[in-house]
């Protein structure tokens, strides 16, 4: 059984060694190319030329047909991956000691039928769970294993073995994924001209965090990174606490996008639809300017300001407290209620260990 070393405990009590945080990069870069690409309507077909850049994944293949059934067959429910691969650009951009890839970003995003809404789930990257049997992208069978960090996941058996994982967990149908690699955030906070992010306390910088007094900053691409992976310079230092502050770069990053006449400026368009293209691997039913353009005609009425973001329900591991385990009633609560595609009830938002 292949399990993640050395991650980061999530309590403040038992620090151990930092390494990028990357939970957001796959929302903003998808919600980027929807607003972007898709709803001038008339512009994406100029920069066909992309499509060659967007790499992809062919779910059903690679998952088989033992899936979670459509519940709300108009709804849509999306996978968001976040790659901290150190190779190429990714390792001049944080030299953290880590071999290999994983995935520490993973949100499934709700749109419910008629599309005007979003919601967000984070999972939180040392949930222990349980994987099932995979083929991973050598066709080679990976063997179920109990009690692994979901963040080891995408290492052990590649982006498409997430997905099953996701499905066993929630019972939901996983429609699309996206994943976007580290140094492609950064290209396309840059691209955007910076997000403005304000702090109701100052962030002391420790462990080589981005340091900044309370108020309001606008940040570069360098600098966003920095903020998404505080932790321990910033409210309790946990790792769940981080979870909130990448939801709020999250919302002022969706903000700026909305505010921008990008559409307007054909250079800048080209220049974020290139960053953004160069980082991404989808599905094979989203591999494509196409199919993006498309996908985001659908969403044209999500608001960023009616977005909600949750934490999954989790408790601290009775064996491992620098682990949480999924808790319930409150997950199964959650889950069934973006099954069903109904409201979220209040009690199913209450996690045990809250960061």
């Amino acid at each position: 059984m292949t399990q993640a070393t050395e991650a980061p405990s999530l309590s403040p009590q038992a620090p151990r060694k930092t390494r990028g945080k990357k939970r957001i990069f796959g929302i903003i870069s998808l919600v980027l190319l929807v607003l972007l690409l898709g709803a001038g309507g008339v512009g994406w077909w100029m920069y066909s030329s992309l499509d060659n850049n967007i790499s992809s994944v062919d779910l059903d293949q690679a998952i088989g047909d033992n899936r979670p059934p459509k519940v709300v067959e108009n709804a849509q429910n999306v996978l968001i991956l976040g790659s901290d691969s150190r190779a190429g650009a990714n390792g001049e951009l944080d030299h953290g000691d880590v071999s290999g890839a994983r995935s520490d970003t993973a949100m499934l995003v709700h749109i419910p039928e008629g599309r005007s809404r979003a919601t967000a789930v984070s999972i939180p990257r040392d949930t222990l769970i349980s994987r099932p049997e995979c083929k991973d992208k050598d066709g080679a069978t990976v063997p179920a294993a109990n009690r692994v960090m979901f963040n080891s996941v995408y290492s052990v058996a590649g982006p498409a073995c997430v997905v099953k994982t996701v499905e066993q967990l929630s019972g939901i149908r996983v429609d699309h994924f996206v994943e976007v690699d580290f140094a492609g955030f950064k290209d396309l906070v840059d691209a955007l001209g910076g997000v403005t992010v304000t702090l109701d306390k100052p962030m002391s910088g420790a462990k080589g965090g981005l340091k900044l007094d309370a108020g309001t900053h606008r940040l570069n691409g360098t600098e966003s990174l920095k903020f998404v992976r505080t932790r321990y310079g910033y409210g309790d230092g946990s790792d769940l606490g981080r979870i909130g502050l990448q939801q709020k770069f999250m919302l002022a990053m969706l903000a700026e996008i909305k505010k921008q006449d990008a559409l307007g400026n054909p250079a800048r368009l080209y220049k974020l639809a290139d960053s953004g293209t160069k980082s991404l691997t989808t599905d094979s039913q989203l591999a494509s300017l196409t199919a993006l353009a498309d996908f985001a005609q659908s969403m044209k009425g999500v608001d960023p300001a009616t977005m909600e973001t949750i934490m999954l329900p989790v408790a601290y591991d009775k064996v491992d407290h620098n682990r949480v385990i999924v808790a319930q009633p409150q997950a199964g609560q959650l889950w069934d209620a973006l099954r069903a595609d109904q409201k979220i009830p209040a009690s199913a938002k209450d996690s045990p260990a809250k960061g």
